[in-house]
């Protein structure tokens, strides 16, 4: 019996399994991945309520493995932040300590001119008294040093100075991972990759951080340094200066006596 027209166009019928109609069934390309969020709690307990990880299924693996590398990588960018905040810090007291430094050569400056005034005075004194009277001298121990006794460190003035003005101008630096762009995640294991690739710049981003930090402490050390012995200095040329001030009182109080 021939077959008809009609029956030849039936036979022709696309195949229900067909791997063509199973196009429903898997991910389109192109469209974003995202961790499924009814499975982050069992992701988070590791599988505990659900056989652990040797009963899981291969989707399920890889979705806990997306979720992880985005778990490590919220985890270096809090490091990071936490590195810039101290980093911040470190700045901010970077300014202070120069602020501090040059208020003590100020002040030792101001113990120069008082010496100065000082030296003036007990001539005066010195001369007073009478023609009978005994010559009077000071009692001077040492000489004022001043400041520039003391070298400054004019890098770490400098450093601090453009920080100063940076941080005014809202310029402080920050981290450059905000400002990189990422290829978009397809699948899970896409995720993953996308996620080893923002680590990897978080790492060297913090790697930066602190090496920026360390190169701060050993200068703020050194400012310390130098301000200590600054302030030995001052110290010694104010307690010279006390001495002679108290010896010029006793000079005039005599001369008033008589």
């Amino acid at each position: 019996m021939p077959v008809s027209r009609g029956a030849k166009a039936s036979s022709s019928k696309a195949d229900p399994f067909d791997s063509d109609s199973d196009d429903d069934l898997v991910p389109k390309k192109g469209t974003k991945y995202s961790v499924p969020a009814g499975g982050k709690k069992q992701y988070k307990d590791g599988f505990r309520d659900t056989g652990g990880l040797e009963n899981q299924s291969v989707e399920e693996l890889e979705n806990y493995a997306a979720y992880k590398a985005e778990e490590t990588t919220d985890t270096l960018n809090g490091c990071l932040r936490i590195a810039e905040n101290i980093k911040q810090d470190a700045t901010n007291t970077m300014i202070t300590l120069n602020k501090q430094g040059d208020q003590i050569s100020r002040t030792h400056e101001k113990a120069v001119e008082l010496d100065q005034d000082l030296t003036k005075g007990e001539s005066l004194l010195g001369s007073l008294g009478g023609f009978f009277s005994k010559p009077w001298k000071p009692k001077k121990t040492r000489q004022i040093k001043g400041p520039a006794q003391v070298s400054r460190d004019d890098s770490f003035k400098k450093k601090a100075t453009r920080m100063e003005q940076r941080d005014k101008l809202g310029l402080s630096p920050r981290g450059k991972g905000n400002t990189r762009n990422y290829a978009e995640a397809t699948s899970a294991m896409d995720k993953v990759q996308v996620e080893k690739q923002k680590q990897d710049d978080a790492l060297d981003d913090l790697s930066g951080v602190l090496g920026q930090l360390k190169g701060m402490a050993v200068d703020m050390g050194s400012e310390l340094d130098r301000q200590n012995e600054a302030l030995d200095n001052l110290n010694d040329d104010v307690e010279e200066l006390n001495s002679r001030v108290k010896g010029a009182n006793n000079r005039a109080r005599k001369i008033i006596a008589k």
